[in-house]
């Protein structure tokens, strides 16, 4: 009779072994499962993650390129204005002093003229008076 219960023990033991280490393998099987699970979940978030990085450099690199354009817009603007009142002062300038040559000329034109007529004149009322002495 003992021994018929010691192999009944022995049976039992060898069952709840194999139970076991059937459990095991299927606790074993599933955190296998499970890991797997949260790896692709791990690698989908992560892979979200990046984009929404991505996504976010280039938005904030499309800004400040933009923010370089309206500068460098502004700054040629800028320029532009600068330089057209540089050459509107250069055009006052050059004609003021394009104003005082022809002033100049014109003076120097009149002297001339002024001269040629008093020696003219003086011709004249030589030859006016010449003309008096032989009449």
């Amino acid at each position: 009779h003992e021994r018929e219960h010691d192999r009944e023990i022995s049976e039992l033991i060898t069952k709840h072994e194999e139970e076991m280490e059937k459990l095991r393998a299927e606790l074993h099987k599933e955190q296998q499962h499970l890991l797997d699970e949260l790896q692709q979940q791990m690698t989908a978030t992560h892979k979200a993650e990046i984009e929404q990085a991505q996504l976010q450099s280039q938005t904030l690199h499309s800004l400040e390129l933009e923010a370089l354009r309206l500068s460098l817009n502004n700054m040629h603007t800028s320029q532009l204005e600068l330089t057209q009142s540089n050459l509107t002062k250069e055009k006052e300038i050059a004609l003021v002093e394009l104003r005082e040559m022809l002033n100049d000329k014109r003076a120097q034109e009149v002297a001339i003229l002024q001269s040629r007529h008093q020696l003219e004149w003086e011709k004249i009322k030589e030859q006016c008076l010449k003309e008096k002495e032989d009449l």
